[in-house]
């Protein structure tokens, strides 16, 4: 008796196993599949990219050696993606002139008021720190990585001009969450809405700015600061 009784205990929880592993199969299986990365550009063409507040691409960028270079710097060539993003990782890689300046967007919102994207998008720095003056103030607010005027690098880990540097943008807004990582170090951290995004602003060059960083989703754009810059393997994944 006492082993017939053993045995249907076993297969009673053998049967419980199995339809336990089932469910896991199950839940596994309605799993949304993980977002792929999107190239933004591929060194061949401008296709995803348009100047701001124009509907092609200003003639002062061209495509060197599979990468976008700002050859004609006059502070009119900012350009931004076609789409709109919210929540994302960007990658790219970035090389600057010596003591040159520019810089990478996101949230950019177009209207015929605002005449330039950082009127309304947050920036993360792209500086010459061995040449540029920005680079040597404290707190290091300007230097390459930063987010502009709002959150100093933990390191300076950019290369020298002339020479690439990998850049990775985290922008969650469901985990409030944004970071900057430089040639493998994450040097930059924030949140990106409420409170805390608001103090940043508000000790900032931006406390007065009335359409700054209000935007969660808008265009990512690169700056004409007027130094030549250049920008390849632009990809991005969303959230």
């Amino acid at each position: 008796m006492r082993t017939l009784l053993y045995i249907l205990l076993t297969i009673v929880a053998f049967l419980s196993c199995k339809q336990k592993e089932n469910k896991t199969d199950e839940l596994k299986v309605q799993e949304p599949p993980q977002t792929a990365w999107k190239v933004l550009f591929d060194g061949t063409s401008f296709d995803n990219w348009r100047g701001y507040l124009k509907d092609d691409m200003p003639s002062a960028w061209s495509i060197e050696d599979d990468a976008m270079v700002l050859i004609s710097a006059d502070n009119s060539g900012n350009i931004i993606t076609k789409n709109t993003y919210t929540n994302f990782i960007l990658s790219l890689e970035w090389k600057i002139s010596e003591g040159g300046n520019s810089g990478i967007f996101w949230g950019i919102h177009e209207n015929e008021n605002l005449g330039q994207p950082y009127e309304t998008g947050p920036e993360i720095q792209v500086l010459d720190n061995e040449r540029h003056p920005d680079a040597q103030a404290n707190p290091k607010y300007h230097q390459a990585g930063a987010l502009y005027d709002m959150v100093q690098p933990s390191k300076d880990v950019c290369k020298p001009a002339g020479e690439w540097n990998l850049c990775e943008i985290q922008i969650d807004h469901l985990k409030n969450y944004g970071s900057v990582t430089l040639n493998g170090t994450k040097i930059v951290e924030f949140p990106v809405h409420g409170q805390a995004w608001d103090a940043l602003v508000a000790n900032s060059k931006f406390s007065d700015w009335k359409h700054f960083g209000n935007y969660h989703t808008g265009h990512i754009g690169l700056q004409d600061h007027g130094d030549k810059v250049w920008y390849r393997n632009i990809k991005i994944k969303e959230l």
